[in-house]
């Protein structure tokens, strides 16, 4: 069974929220960073991205970058841009966007969850990422960043998110891009002691964004045991910060890939070898958004394409039955010779988020000579993947809204 404690969280004040409440820092690269953190003092960009305040050609990976963001944490802390709640307790943290919301609570995982695999995940991690934000968390002594995980939703925990949110909230802003955050304090005894009942009894939480930072604070967690002679058990390093939001409150949104090239073909052979295992079907006028799972869109040449695979195309275990690896399979491995996701510079990820005009702009401008539009995954096959020990091809999900960086700050001390 899982664990989620309550934890003494570094917060804003409420007229410094909107200000300093940034985007992850995973999100932005540092330039974006830079010109979104402008002249902003309060921005928490300078805390997830430090790299922003020193020369452009600094090494984002060097050591004067996790120092800059251990000094302004502790600058935070000391000129009351961040202030420390005087008891443990959990955050709810509403997310709002059109007329859909999302509930989460705020709370901390435990490092042996993550280690003993309570804590479930659906991706690999790559070591470089890893261990840059194993620093930062070194280096800050503190969890920075919450991850954003789900678990299968409970009525009785429900309820209570339910009454808490009719109270009054400690945050309540639209950022600039057009998400709506709210965030409440459950700094009620009874109600602290009966989610922490109630989250013990949950079989396993599930990583559904933050894969790096999950891997990260764990590890830490679990050095920072190895290294205390007198470790309990109890150290507030043994766990992180994370927002967990049930999972009938989600949605996958997909998540495209646009390819720099046909690997040698003009756009006639490719389609004839795509329908080894599609029927094609040009789409006038586009775009040929997927409105059901294995169909795809397909944008090549000024035209849209709707694609739809044939039973052959998919397997019978959890992987196997996915539209990502169908496509991935039988059109960028066998007909566009793109064989590793990670590494092959050829091929682009683009969030849904974007939307299709994205992927015909990509493909316009000359910079990508084809796009394929995917139906999103969704949470049941998530959560099987990941209860079945498998691991997603990459890039396969995209959640949002993301979460803002610097509501609370959990610290390892």
């Amino acid at each position: 069974m899982a664990i989620l404690k309550p934890f003494q969280g570094y917060r804003p004040p409420q007229n410094l929220v909107q200000a300093l409440a940034s985007r992850p820092y995973d999100v932005l690269d540092s330039e974006e960073a830079r010109l979104e953190a402008g002249d902003n003092p309060h921005s928490f960009l300078r805390v997830v991205k430090p790299e922003i305040e020193l020369p452009e050609d600094t090494d984002h990976y060097s050591e004067a970058v996790y120092t800059k963001a251990r000094e302004n944490f502790r600058r935070f802390v000391d000129q009351g841009f961040l202030v420390r709640d005087p008891k443990r307790m959990y955050y709810v943290y509403a997310q709002t966007w059109g007329e859909r919301t999302q509930y989460g609570i705020v709370g901390c995982a435990a490092v042996e969850d993550y280690l003993n695999e309570v804590i479930k995940k659906h991706e690999l991690t790559r070591k470089d990422k890893e261990e840059d934000r194993m620093k930062h968390v070194r280096v800050t002594n503190a969890n920075a960043e919450p991850v954003f995980f789900t678990y299968p939703a409970v009525d009785e925990i429900d309820r209570i998110v339910s009454v808490v949110v009719e109270g009054e909230p400690e945050y309540d802003f639209v950022a600039d891009d057009g998400f709506g955050h709210r965030f409440w304090l459950i700094d009620h005894d009874p109600t602290i002691g009966r989610l922490e009942e109630l989250f013990a009894k949950v079989p396993a939480f599930y990583v559904a964004d933050g894969h790096h930072r999950t891997a990260a604070a764990a590890l830490v967690g679990a050095e920072k045991r190895k290294n205390n002679p007198g470790h309990t058990g109890d150290e507030e390093y043994n766990f992180f910060m994370a927002v967990l939001f049930p999972d009938n409150q989600l949605n996958i949104i997909d998540y495209n890939r646009v390819v720099k090239d046909l690997n040698g073909l003009e756009a006639p052979a490719l389609l004839e070898k795509l329908r080894a295992f599609f029927d094609v079907e040009e789409v006038r006028p586009g775009p040929a958004k997927p409105e059901k799972p294995r169909t795809f869109g397909m944008y090549l040449e000024g035209r849209w394409y709707a694609l739809k695979a044939r039973p052959e195309a998919y397997g019978n275990d959890p992987i196997g039955a996915l539209d990502v690896t169908a496509l991935s399979k039988h059109v960028l491995d066998e007909i566009l010779g793109i064989r590793d996701l990670r590494t092959d510079k050829r091929i682009d990820f683009v969030g849904g988020i974007r939307g299709m005009e994205e992927l015909e702009r990509r493909v316009d401008s000359g910079e990508m000579k084809v796009a394929f539009a995917l139906y999103p995954v969704t949470m049941p096959q998530l959560m099987t993947i990941a209860d079945t020990g498998n691991i997603m091809p990459p890039k396969t999900t995209w959640f949002e809204p993301k979460l803002r960086s610097g509501l609370v700050v959990h610290t390892l001390d």
